[in-house]
């Protein structure tokens, strides 16, 4: 049985601050594109861009990656828009869980075929086992885990909504 790590009111309040923090670097400017990785960091980034919009005067775009997550150079990585959308933009990368680093990894790649003003990276929970250069910019909550743990984040449905431990 999955043991429940951060509660629905718990979660809220991460994303909340991660809200604070995107804006907190971001004031001075008046557009930002929010990139979900399908499909639990497209739900993160949807609950960011409603956060960000009840506290900041920032335009905030709320895009998609889809990306095959167990074998990512087999199958195409498809944005939601064309990627010339995002040439000269301030881009915020979105996953609920950065385990090895290998999804946020091959999900950056459609934007190093443009310049952009800004890339980083999101997170709700870092297991910080990394096999992938990555490290993100806003992370929600750390978390040292054996390998063989698995970590679930539930944001589509507000009476589950949490994360998980199993």
């Amino acid at each position: 049985m999955p043991t429940l790590i951060l509660s629905q009111t718990q979660t809220h309040q991460k994303i909340r601050r991660l809200a604070y923090q995107v804006y907190e670097h971001h004031f001075e400017e008046t557009e930002l594109y929010l990139v979900g990785v399908e499909s639990m960091g497209l739900h993160l980034a949807r609950l960011l861009q409603k956060y960000l919009q009840e506290i900041s005067p920032l335009k905030v775009y709320l895009e998609s990656v889809k990306i095959d997550k167990v074998n990512p150079l087999e199958a195409p990585i498809i944005l939601s828009k064309p990627i010339e959308i995002f040439k000269n933009q301030n881009i915020i990368l979105i996953d609920d869980v950065l385990n090895s680093g290998k999804t946020m990894f091959y999900a950056l790649k459609p934007f190093f075929e443009i310049p952009i003003k800004k890339l980083q990276t999101l997170v709700l929970v870092n297991r910080n086992y990394k096999n992938f250069p990555i490290n993100p910019d806003y992370i929600g909550y750390s978390l040292a885990t054996t390998l063989q743990s698995h970590v679930s984040v539930v944001l589509d449905s507000e009476a589950e909504l949490g994360v998980y431990l199993s």
